[in-house]
């Protein structure tokens, strides 16, 4: 399915455009798929770009009144390894990012939050993904019953914040939306 779409691009205070002249799909799989998308870039320069596509992420920092922050281990195999990091969650066709964080806290921690706000909102990797993660605070914590998919083998565990930047300045911590959560929280 060929399409042509602008797309704009801001940045420095100049609005520059591209242009999709044409865009496949090339792969279609459960979490995300590829197109290839022929461009004329800014500039005027035509390219080939294959672009990964992801309905979006929410990432949650649950934080305890005490300043803990929780954080959730499970074996990533991009990774091969397992690795802390916050937790977070792909989001369902026609769910809000609030929405999301709220499912996936409760899902993989079983915590449930009173007060939530939003910390920022970025791209993981925004050279070949348009992936687009919002990171919320979740304050106000109740525990209850997780609920994780069947793949997923979750351990939790608190971690005061300077555990948490021990762990950072470290290397412990290679996960960028954790990392991400990190240091918002510091501003």
């Amino acid at each position: 399915m060929a399409t042509r779409s602008v797309i704009q691009r801001r940045g420095a205070g100049a609005r520059q455009e591209g242009e999709v002249l044409e865009s496949r799909a090339v792969f279609k799989g459960r979490v995300f798929s590829v197109t290839r998308d022929r461009v004329r870039e800014p500039g005027g320069i035509e390219v080939t770009r294959e672009v990964v596509r992801h309905a979006g992420s929410a990432v949650i920092l649950p934080r305890r009144d005490d300043g803990r922050v929780l954080l959730v281990r499970q074996f990533r195999l991009p990774a091969r390894r397992s690795i802390w990091e916050l937790a977070a969650g792909r989001r369902d066709p026609g769910e809000t990012p609030l929405r999301a964080a709220r499912r996936e806290l409760e899902e993989e921690t079983g915590f449930t939050a009173k007060r939530w706000k939003l910390l920022g909102k970025f791209y993981p990797s925004p050279g070949y993904v348009d992936e687009r993660m919002w990171l919320f605070l979740a304050e106000g914590l109740r525990a209850g019953r997780a609920r994780p998919d069947d793949d997923e083998r979750i351990r939790k565990r608190w971690f005061t914040l300077d555990q948490l930047g021990a762990l950072v300045r470290g290397g412990g911590i290679q996960d960028a939306k954790t990392l991400i959560g990190y240091f918002l929280l510091q501003r």
